[in-house]
């Protein structure tokens, strides 16, 4: 018998072999951004809502930690994050929101429904800032520190367990 004839049954024991290796290591599906510990990228968005001021990444490097909220009107997770973020607001935490693809008229029927947390509501109409700091969707939290770099990522809606993590990871970036 040739060796020709064996070789579709080593490579197919040697795929076996590979696909059990990576089955049996711990999966981690957690989408981290290549952001953390680096500064914001350069932006300056205008206000999403005409009772809010817009947002520049300048205005982070005040000193002060803050928590930036990507969101939309149109994401339902939003919604389920809203009282949340109220008491994270609550808590003392200054938020700053990222509005991404949205109309000024369903930002402010947004906040008008769900609440107000955020002290300055920019306009990302591209997603760009989005993108540049490595979010990978909406909702997505990201504290950043009084020097303007982001020190930890929240992918997701926040939950009630999420708020007390989220209030010491600012501490923290207040150190």
């Amino acid at each position: 018998m040739s060796w020709r004839l064996w070789l579709p049954v080593l490579a197919f024991a040697a795929f076996l072999g590979i696909a059990a290796y990576s089955l049996s290591q711990p999966k981690d599906d957690f989408v981290r951004s290549a952001m953390i510990a680096q500064p914001l990228p350069y932006f300056d968005l205008p206000p999403a809502s005409p009772d809010r001021p817009g947002v520049g990444s300048a205005s982070f490097a005040d000193g002060k930690p803050r928590l930036l909220n990507i969101w939309a009107s149109w994401c339902v997770p939003c919604v389920a994050e809203a009282p949340q973020l109220e008491q994270l607001r609550a808590g003392g935490a200054d938020i700053v929101g990222v509005a991404i693809r949205d109309r000024p008229e369903n930002v402010a029927a947004f906040l008008e429904r769900y609440g107000n947390p955020y002290t300055r509501i920019g306009r990302d109409d591209l997603s760009e800032v989005q993108f540049g700091i490595g979010s990978s969707g909406v909702p997505e939290t990201f504290v950043i520190d009084g020097r303007g770099v982001i020190t930890y990522q929240h992918i997701g809606d926040i939950r009630a367990s999420d708020v007390p993590v989220l209030l010491e990871k600012l501490a923290e970036a207040g150190r």
